[in-house]
């Protein structure tokens, strides 16, 4: 089941302010990785506070694979004045972790074991919109593991890696029967 928005649904989204917090363990518990995700998408849960602080949103969702987009701005700058390569890490480990969250029951959580990042070329304010698709590689029943792939707007490869990640029976120590 893919899951996207249109063009007029994407518009209005982005015109409106994000609200941030945390979602009750509960409530997550009790739906699938691919519901889940698709309500934070389609603001049906409030999003976390990282996703205000770095601009990164979801797009397509699909299960075992997604893509997200974010646009750095200066104060994701290093001192060498581009953007800071935890940034682009931090877009790569929410699209491969959040694919292979796509492919989890209710009831069950993931945490990442290991991420690898290749930088191939720099990024700027000026470069605009990033899009990051993550994609599950293999999914057993407690090891998990995918690949990313961020472009810019021209479809020039900027990072890729790769990403590990353990599933547990339990989102945030919540029973599943809530």
């Amino acid at each position: 089941m893919l899951t996207h928005l249109n063009a007029r649904q994407e518009k209005a989204k982005l015109a409106e302010p994000m609200k941030t917090g945390i979602v009750s363990p509960h409530v997550a518990a009790a739906m699938s990785g691919l519901d889940f995700l698709v309500a934070l998408r389609d603001g049906a849960l409030i999003a976390p506070p990282f996703s205000h602080a770095t601009g990164i949103r979801p797009k397509d969702i699909e299960v075992g694979r997604i893509v997200f987009e974010g646009t750095p701005t200066e104060q994701f700058y290093n001192p060498m004045g581009t953007v800071h390569g935890g940034w682009i890490a931090t877009l790569l480990d929410t699209a491969m972790a959040c694919a292979i969250q796509s492919t989890l029951p209710a009831g069950q959580s993931y945490t990442t074991l290991e991420l690898k990042t290749n930088f191939v070329r720099p990024v700027f304010v000026s470069t605009g919109v990033l899009r990051c698709e993550g994609i599950v590689l293999s999914r057993g029943g407690r090891i998990a593991s995918s690949e990313g792939k961020v472009f810019d707007k021209e479809g020039n490869l900027v990072a890729h890696g790769t990403e590990t990640c353990l599933v547990m029976g339990q989102r945030n120590g919540a029973s599943a029967k809530a």
